[in-house]
């Protein structure tokens, strides 16, 4: 049951609350009004009894430096918030507010991060296992709080410091003689409550924000600051490092007409991606834009080429609570993230409360929202992404401090992530949706960041026409084929057939797609659907970089399109190893089928990670358009298997399912995987990608890492230049 009288969000309605009738939005307003003065006053309670804490010490001797450390976060938290109230931000200098927001986030930085509480390692150190886990997850959310700072949430603030007050209560009081400290079980108690309790508030906000235009913070800095200054930046409130700004510098020292380009490109993509696959953008009203900071002076133009599209801008945060965030993946827009392995090491911090009755209380919640907000839900027209880059490929440390879902809750964890998955299609229909992403490189890729910024903006801007001829040409000799073979040179043990599609009229349908810079911008694939029974072999990379995360000899087995085995080198523990690409790869799922088969034909773009010796920094985005690649999870037609598309050569393309999306027919849960993950093997590795026809023949397509199909042969023109 619902403990609502344990915080003060009883005070306050969710800003997606609403009334109809004038008479009710009458009452509503005083009604609000009095809440509001209400929390106010809870508010002012909670930080006068914050600002005592920092001298007490009465809670156990162990735990003193722990609830200080807290303490004077909430604080710097609180005095921060007043600033912003009262007007005394905006007289603050440049390098003011870059000191402040350095502040909120140095324990987590560098070294710093051995040493604070959001550590396990150092938690569960200090406060022991059980208790060091409950209560770095405690301090992790306090962290959240930085996010509503800025964006004047004092009623998730007071929540915050309640929860926080709730908690410190129980150790209050309490002699190392007597009861030393509360038992687990009753701040995991707290925890849970916290949570299941706010769901309706933070996680029913979050819902609605991904979707309503009137949620526009980011929007209202984006189009009314002034960009030419570092200032705006951190206005967000997210952390702010060279990236961010090296970024913004680079953009205000481009000429207008190559910031109109990337804008065009990356808007106009949108727009063609309906068209080609037979979706009515008119129907539509809302596109989200997920960015990284910096990009300010493009998203600017971008937004005004949406409205011009009839599309309102929603531009959401990545989340940071417990209740809204997805392990560590950031989705929507974000600052640096100031530390990697923190992000990761509380990737399944849920692990430490999550039941089914948790579970179920969500997915509630999201269909209620979605209900109440069907009309704008069915405006949503799908995100327009534009990823960066360049940072120094991370892999991580494994912890056994840091919390990880039991076999239990993995269940629960997809049946979350199908059920959610389930109820957004509902409201925001895959067939009638879209999306578009491309990607460009920060600061940190090095000090040819300026030129290899130039080159990006080459490779995504290349002749589509030229490519559509060359693809069409391969997907010609692919279509005549029952299979697919590629094989690996060298080291790299790659072996795999991926079995085709069977045309029934080789005339009016084809197998792959041809794939131009619409959707998936830069230009150069041709995909398809592969059939999972017979598709059998080794997949292996000897390097690749996957959602942030690094992999060194990546190999998965495959049997009838399904993964069977899987390991890489990351760590010296082969148990590590496996565990690794279970979280991170399969997501949880015990396996998952081969989704896509694709040739990458973007050799300008390979040269480039060449040149510039970026290889293990290029996006999956550019790089998956360098070799073959194949994708573990859902084909790329999920939700949308039964719009018909057509190549540019008038040919239906036809290879859309396989036998696990085919179950949406008996049972929709079963069909799906929710994921997508791209993993490429580059030129340089391969020996041969070749075509098994009917009477089986083989047509090369790709031998010892060059096109040699005739009609392919201007691809190997930027190798043959730059002397690969």
């Amino acid at each position: 049951m619902w403990n609502r009288d344990r915080y003060c969000a009883d005070l306050v309605l969710p800003w997606n609350f609403c009334w109809r009738s004038e008479l009710m939005i009458g009452k509503l307003s005083e009604l609000q009004k009095e809440k509001n003065e209400q929390c106010t006053q809870r508010h002012e309670l909670a930080v006068e009894r914050l600002r005592t804490i920092v001298t007490e010490e009465t809670v156990n001797t162990a735990y003193i430096s722990y609830f200080q450390d807290c303490t004077l976060f909430l604080l710097e938290l609180e005095n921060t918030r007043k600033k912003l109230e009262d007007g005394s931000w905006d007289s603050l200098s440049l390098e003011e507010k870059r000191s402040l927001n350095r502040i909120l986030y140095s324990d987590i930085i560098g070294e710093k991060y051995q040493t604070s509480y959001a550590n396990q390692d150092y938690a569960c150190e200090k406060l022991g296992q059980e208790m060091g886990q409950l209560l770095s997850l405690l301090y992790t959310e306090i962290r959240a709080g930085i996010p509503y700072v800025f964006e004047q949430r004092k009623d998730y603030l007071t929540i915050l410091y309640e929860l926080f007050l709730e908690v410190y209560t129980c150790f209050e009081g309490m002699s190392e003689e007597e009861n030393p400290v509360p038992k687990p079980e009753q701040i995991k108690e707290i925890l849970y409550w916290y949570a299941s309790d706010y769901c309706d508030v933070f996680y029913a906000d979050r819902i609605l924000e991904q979707m309503d235009p009137s949620a526009d913070f980011a929007v209202q800095i984006i189009e009314k600051a002034d960009l030419d200054e570092d200032d705006y930046l951190y206005e967000f409130g997210e952390y702010i490092s060279k990236n961010e700004l090296g970024t913004a510098h680079h953009l205000r020292n481009l000429p207008q007409e190559t910031l109109q380009k990337m804008a065009d490109v990356y808007t106009e993509g949108y727009r063609v991606g309906f068209i080609n696959t037979g979706k009515d953008l008119s129907k539509k009203s809302i596109v989200n834009i997920r960015y990284s900071l910096g990009f300010e002076k493009v998203i600017c133009l971008a937004i005004e080429n949406f409205r011009k599209m009839g599309l309102k801008p929603v531009i959401y945060r990545a989340a940071s609570s417990v209740i809204t965030k997805r392990e560590h993946h950031k989705i929507g827009y974000y600052g640096a993230i100031a530390n990697q392995q923190y992000e990761y090491d509380h990737r399944q911090d849920q692990a430490l409360f999550m039941d089914k009755r948790y579970v179920e209380r969500k997915l509630e919640v999201m269909k209620t929202v979605f209900e109440q907000n069907k009309e704008i839900a069915a405006g949503v027209a799908g995100p327009a992404v534009m990823e960066i880059f360049g940072e120094t490929p991370f892999s991580p440390e494994a912890k056994e401090t840091a919390p990880a879902y039991d076999e239990a809750q993995r269940e629960l964890d997809l049946l979350f992530s199908s059920r959610s998955g389930q109820i957004t299609n509902e409201y925001i229909k895959g067939e009638e949706r879209s999306f578009t992403i491309v990607a460009y490189p920060v600061p940190e890729i090095g000090a040819d960041y300026a030129k290899i910024f130039d080159e990006v903006i080459k490779i995504n801007t290349l002749d589509a026409k030229l490519y559509e001829k060359v693809q069409q040409t391969m997907i010609d000799a692919l279509d005549q084929g029952t299979c697919v073979h590629v094989r690996g040179k060298g080291e790299n043990q790659t072996d795999i057939t991926v079995q085709l599609y069977h045309l029934k009229d080789a005339q009016k349908e084809t197998i792959f797609e041809n794939c131009v810079a619409d959707v998936n911008i830069p230009v150069g694939e041709v995909f398809t659907s592969p059939v999972l029974e017979g598709t059998n072999g080794i997949l292996h990379v000897s390097k690749v970089y996957l959602d942030g995360l690094q992999y060194e000899n990546l190999k998965l087995t495959f049997q009838d399109g399904k993964i069977t085995d899987y390991t890489c080198t990351n760590f010296e523990d082969e148990a590590q190893n496996k565990k690794y690409i279970y979280d991170n790869v399969l997501k949880n799922h015990e396996t998952l089928p081969l989704g896509e088969f694709a040739i990458g034909t973007n050799t300008t773009a390979y040269v480039a990670a060449k040149k510039f010796n970026i290889e293990d920094k290029m996006p999956i985005l550019i790089a998956e358009k360098t070799g073959p690649h194949f994708a573990v999870g859902d084909t790329c037609y999920s939700w949308s298997e039964e719009i018909r598309v057509y190549n540019p050569n008038g040919k239906e393309i036809v290879a859309k399912d396989n036998s696990c999306s085919l179950l949406r027919k008996e049972d929709v849960s079963k069909a799906y995987f929710n994921c997508h993950t791209d993993i490429t093997v580059p030129y340089k590795e391969l020996e041969e990608i070749s075509v098994v026809t009917n009477e089986g023949k083989d047509i090369i397509l790709l031998e010892d890492g060059r096109f040699v199909l005739p009609g392919t042969e201007v691809l190997n023109e930027p190798l043959d230049e730059a002397g690969f």
